[in-house]
């Protein structure tokens, strides 16, 4: 079996791919890509026919996952890939199209690549259906003005799953390389996204990037200090180690969010 993993995040992908094949080694992961630009270019240089199955990520780094689909007319089986467990995962069970929730489990992607090689092995209506099914969910998805924002994270810890409320976190910061959250307790998990990627998933009224380095949560914010050439620097709660200041050209953007003038 040939496969394509469309996914922004890299350690995201990498460990899909692990899932992949230890489900099964035999299968072959043609191309991981992490941008829908790049996969309308990959499938364009190479032949559809030649990929039985196309794991996407539904939002990737500079647009979703359809426009994939809509601009090649693409007819290769998918299963999806969403950091949403409400609206999205509705619709995936209407339609009856396969979904993993992130972080994946190996019990769902096992599943999920059961039920496929069931369908594979149905007959031509069976999959003439599924890509039906397809079609309308991109419709019904299509006709969503306001995605809602994540509402939790799972957050992998050894061999543990912690389900963490957005609403409980006060703020994500990068450390060499790695992206930690940090709740108002004062817990610190790492989570598998870029901080690119925590903006498009939470809710901007709520969260500020103040920097290359921080997301801040309006209710993380004890005290907002103004320094020399109109520099910010923010008191946060918990306390962090760095000094957390709001990068200069995010300054306007910031004094607004606050609902400052």
């Amino acid at each position: 079996m040939n496969v394509v993993v469309i996914e922004d995040e890299r350690l995201t992908a990498q460990r899909l791919i692990s899932l992949i094949r230890k489900y099964d080694a035999s299968i072959h992961v043609l191309a991981q890509i992490a941008s829908v630009a790049d996969a309308i270019s990959w499938f364009q240089t190479n032949p559809a026919a030649a990929v039985d199955l196309a794991f996407m990520d539904i939002h990737l780094e500079d647009g979703d996952s359809f426009q994939i689909i809509s601009k090649l007319n693409l007819m290769t089986p998918i299963i999806f890939t969403t950091a949403f467990d409400d609206y999205m995962i509705r619709a995936f069970k209407v339609n009856s199209i396969d979904y993993l929730l992130k972080p994946v489990n190996y019990e769902e992607l096992a599943a999920a690549l059961d039920k496929f090689r069931s369908l594979r092995s149905g007959n031509e209506l069976q999959t003439r259906s599924m890509q039906a099914d397809l079609k309308t969910l991109m419709n019904q998805l299509s006709q969503q003005n306001n995605p809602p924002f994540k509402d939790r994270f799972m957050v992998t810890v050894g061999t543990k799953i912690r389900s963490i409320q957005t609403e409980s976190i006060a703020y994500f910061y990068l450390e060499e390389k790695t992206v930690l959250l940090v709740t108002h307790d004062g817990t610190t998990l790492p989570i598998d996204y870029s901080l690119d990627k925590l903006m498009q998933i939470i809710d901007p009224k709520q969260f500020f990037r103040v920097s290359r380095q921080f997301v801040v949560s309006l209710k993380s914010i004890q005290m907002v200090h103004t320094i020399s050439a109109g520099k910010l620097k923010l008191d946060l709660m918990p306390k962090t180690k760095q000094e957390v200041a709001v990068s200069g050209d995010r300054v306007a953007d910031f004094k607004e969010w606050l609902g400052k003038d």
